[in-house]
């Protein structure tokens, strides 16, 4: 995926201090683009993840709301070595719902400086990507890694202009305007090496709430 920004350098040479208008419109723009990687790599329909789910990897919930029961069930099908699910923030919400109602509340866990719930030991990390259509969305679970046979991302390294791994900010041109021009290119992709690497609770309804007495 590809994008490009105008900037003006006579604005950004005389706007530098205290904050480079160049630096900082770049730093947005490759933020919007890193966005726009994780839908692609979640829905994209030749390599995303829930494209990518095998019809046998694929289950309902039994009564809509997202249970320690259905969870359990999705560890099942995924049993050889997962590594996380990926969940709707909404979706993680109606979980802790179902547990705390159930009186088992699901412990947390501090990963990259942040807390996550956890189930069986497993992260419910959240994505906003996932759909979420009249309250409706899906929860993943993964194996990940290429000596487990599990889930990879795939990229293109050594390219020129590279600030990270497949992403590049190349420098265009100025115009007669003095507008600068730059492209910013990120190349990514997804490869599930086995059926069973992932698998999808679908029908996962986060909008169940219940009276407490």
């Amino acid at each position: 995926m590809t994008t490009t920004l105008e900037v003006q350098t006579r604005v950004s040479d005389l706007y530098r201090s205290p904050m480079d208008q160049v630096r900082e419109q770049l730093a947005v723009l490759v933020d919007m683009v890193k966005e726009r990687q994780e839908s692609e790599l979640v829905n994209n329909a030749e390599y995303g993840l829930l494209p990518s789910v095998a019809p046998s990897m694929r289950m309902s919930t039994r009564t809509g709301a997202p249970t320690p029961d259905d969870l359990d069930s999705l560890i099942a099908m995924v049993w050889k070595e997962p590594a996380f699910f990926l969940a709707h923030p909404a979706a993680i919400a109606a979980f802790g719902r179902e547990c705390t109602w159930r009186g088992v509340p699901p412990p947390t866990v501090t990963l990259f400086g942040s807390p996550f719930v956890t189930w069986r030991g497993l992260p419910l990390v959240p994505c906003d990507k996932l759909g979420f259509v009249d309250g409706k969305t899906n929860i993943l679970l993964l194996r990940t890694g290429e000596k487990k046979r599990g889930v990879v991302g795939l990229f293109q390294p050594g390219l020129p202009g590279e600030i990270s791994p497949s992403l590049t900010v190349r420098l265009m041109g100025i115009n007669a305007r003095g507008a600068a021009k730059y492209l910013i290119s990120l190349y990514c992709s997804a490869a599930v090496l086995t059926d069973d690497a992932i698998g999808v609770l679908e029908n996962v309804d986060a909008g169940q709430f219940h009276e407490y007495k």
